[in-house]
């Protein structure tokens, strides 16, 4: 007979909070955390834990509709009337059989591998709900967990209002983080007796575990090993705080995979970024978005990359990089800026104060210094001389340059688009190119220079003159 392989748990996350606190047009949720949203990474650590089927309780403005991704299901408190009445908007997705989590959404630093555990310790003991606990140095504000003798979960204290709790229930520091396992089918029946008989006039989630233990159902708690994973954010402080604690795990995941981060502490890497082994990051970079950085490159000092994919053996010296490919052996800068749609060839060279723009670069090439490069295709191993000009605009409509291989620009050359120089071409310096260069040949656009003699006498004579006037 076949085994049978327990069903992922059905994932209620609970969404419709306000976020006053924040002090925003945005809402909460979407706040950006190291590159993702806050409610991405806790649909992460769901989806990590094995979810079989994920429920968003948003609010009537629904702001996380297509957010969320579309395998995810939203439903929608319709009045904020406390966590106990956000579960009860999900219930009609919630079987009897399912094993149920509940989520916070503003709580992203929860672990899929935390979650996984609290399910595997809430169906080991055959309870009806399990409570994520931990224990604080400071757990003021918090609701305490009172044990029975037996050592499940008794009842929960709440401490916000004087006289909520005794003097020896505050001296508790076991608290709840507002993360639970249910049993589906106890879950949904302690719902429907929830009382919002209260000075807020709200129904409260862990008021359904006297209900579950009248039932005398068991109620045990697990206890979160790293207290850091419980942090909440309300407001622009603790997002600070949540913040500075999933940048540590990320910079800490990098370096375990053989990443050198000169000075973490200056360093600042989002969530989807890839880094390979023996890649260099120097002190005040920053990496965002959908980076992706080779093996045994170097970043930085000062240089910023969105978006970026860079080969390996590169270098990005005090640059910026947005939407753009760096290529295997690649340079960039000093003090230079890739702009998306650029692609750099292997061993391809920007140097310093350089501007390239929605180009490709061929391998080799190299743009040294003092350039605007913009929508051109450059070949192989060309060089072009500084303070290279690509005009590509003409008031109208933004035009194309191609330059062929082993081309050499002379200093100071302005290229018109749309034009072409061929292969082997060179331009002298100073020139302004507005019509094709053939392969190999010399073009040179600029007016005859012309010697105007005792043109200084001249002017000093006539300064002369006006003074004695």
């Amino acid at each position: 007979m076949e085994a049978r392989v327990p069903r992922g748990p059905t994932v209620v996350i609970l969404a419709a909070g306000q976020g006053t606190r924040m002090r925003s047009a945005v809402h909460k949720l979407l706040h950006p955390l190291c590159g993702a949203p806050l409610i991405a990474w806790t649909l992460a650590a769901a989806r990590g834990a094995g979810a079989r089927r994920i429920v968003v309780v948003d609010g009537p403005d629904r702001a996380l509709s297509g957010r969320v991704g579309e395998e995810v299901e939203l439903v929608v408190q319709g009045e904020p009337r406390g966590t106990g009445d956000a579960v009860r908007a999900a219930a009609p997705l919630i079987e009897p059989g399912d094993t149920v989590l509940v989520l916070n959404g503003d709580v992203p630093l929860i672990r899929a591998a935390t979650l996984a555990a609290l399910v595997e310790h809430h169906v080991r003991e055959g309870a009806a709900a399990t409570m994520l606990t931990a224990v604080l140095e400071d757990p003021s504000g918090y609701g305490r967990v009172v044990r029975a003798i037996d050592d499940t979960v008794e009842r929960v204290v709440e401490t916000k209002l004087h006289g909520d709790a005794s003097e020896i229930e505050q001296r508790i520091r076991e608290v709840n983080t507002g993360t639970f396992a249910f049993e589906g089918a106890s879950l949904l029946t302690a719902l429907e007796e929830l009382s919002g008989d209260n000075a807020q006039r709200e129904y409260y989630l862990p008021d359904v575990l006297p209900a579950i233990r009248a039932r005398e159902r068991t109620v045990t708690a697990f206890l979160l090993a790293d207290p850091t994973e419980s942090l909440g954010v309300n407001d622009r402080r603790q997002l600070a705080a949540v913040r500075e604690v999933a940048q540590r795990r990320i910079l800490d995941e990098h370096m375990l995979a053989g990443v050198t981060l000169v000075d973490p502490a200056a360093t600042v890497v989002d969530i989807q970024v890839k880094i390979g082994a023996d890649t260099v990051i120097a002190p005040f970079s920053s990496l965002h978005g959908d980076t992706r950085v080779g093996e045994g490159s170097v970043i930085g000092p000062h240089s910023t990359l969105f978006d970026a994919r860079v080969g390996s053996g590169a270098s990005v010296v005090h640059s910026v990089v947005r939407d753009a490919t760096i290529g295997d052996g690649a340079s960039v800068g000093p003090f230079s800026f890739v702009r998306p749609g650029t692609v750099l060839g292997q061993s391809a060279k920007v140097g310093a104060f350089v501007e390239v723009k929605n180009s490709d670069v061929g391998d080799g090439t190299k743009i040294p210094h003092l350039s605007y490069i913009g929508d051109a295709d450059i070949g192989e191993g060309t060089n072009l001389g500084a303070a290279t000009i690509t005009a590509n605009f003409d008031g109208f409509a933004k035009h194309r340059t191609t330059i062929g291989s082993g081309v050499r620009t002379g200093v100071d050359t302005t290229l018109i688009a749309p034009v072409e120089v061929g292969d082997g071409a060179y331009t002298g310096a100073g020139s302004v190119i507005d019509a094709d260069v053939p392969a190999d040949a010399l073009g040179i656009a600029r007016a005859r220079q012309r010697n105007v003699e005792g043109y200084a006498q001249r002017r000093r004579d006539r300064a002369d003159a006006s003074r004695r006037h």
